[in-house]
């Protein structure tokens, strides 16, 4: 049975760093890309960031460009989310997701959350003075 669990959400000042992780079961090279994202208070669920597990290729949502750091690390079978210079509009639960190969190559559509098929819990983090 495949999981996915994220650890990592709390509360952050803004202008604040965070770091999330996914823990993913078995290994993250069993899929092809992993992704996070996030549904924040009153919206629908968006894509922040996703990797591809071979090659390390990553997308970023505009919003979060330059800000936030995908990661994976085979030895621990995780995918860290870095995130910086946070703000209140990151204020979200955030979720990661495993999505087996649907395309002959790797591109920003694995920002969205038809391409996944596997769903972590979730971990909240909320950006607050």
């Amino acid at each position: 049975q495949v999981q996915l669990v994220e650890s990592g959400g709390g509360l952050v000042q803004p202008g604040g760093s965070l770091t999330l992780s996914c823990a993913v079961s078995g290994s993250i090279l069993d899929y092809y890309a992993i992704g996070w994202f996030r549904r924040a208070p009153g919206k629908e669920r968006e894509g922040v960031s996703c990797i591809s597990t071979s090659h390390g290729n990553t997308y970023h949502a505009t919003s979060v460009k330059g800000r936030f750091t995908i990661s994976r690390e085979y030895a621990k079978n995780t995918v860290d989310l870095q995130m910086h210079n946070l703000d209140s509009d990151d204020t979200a639960i955030y979720y990661c997701a495993a999505a087996p190969r649907r395309s002959p190559f790797f591109y920003d559509r694995y920002l969205e959350e038809t391409m996944y098929d596997y769903w972590g819990q979730g971990t909240q983090v909320t950006v607050s003075s």
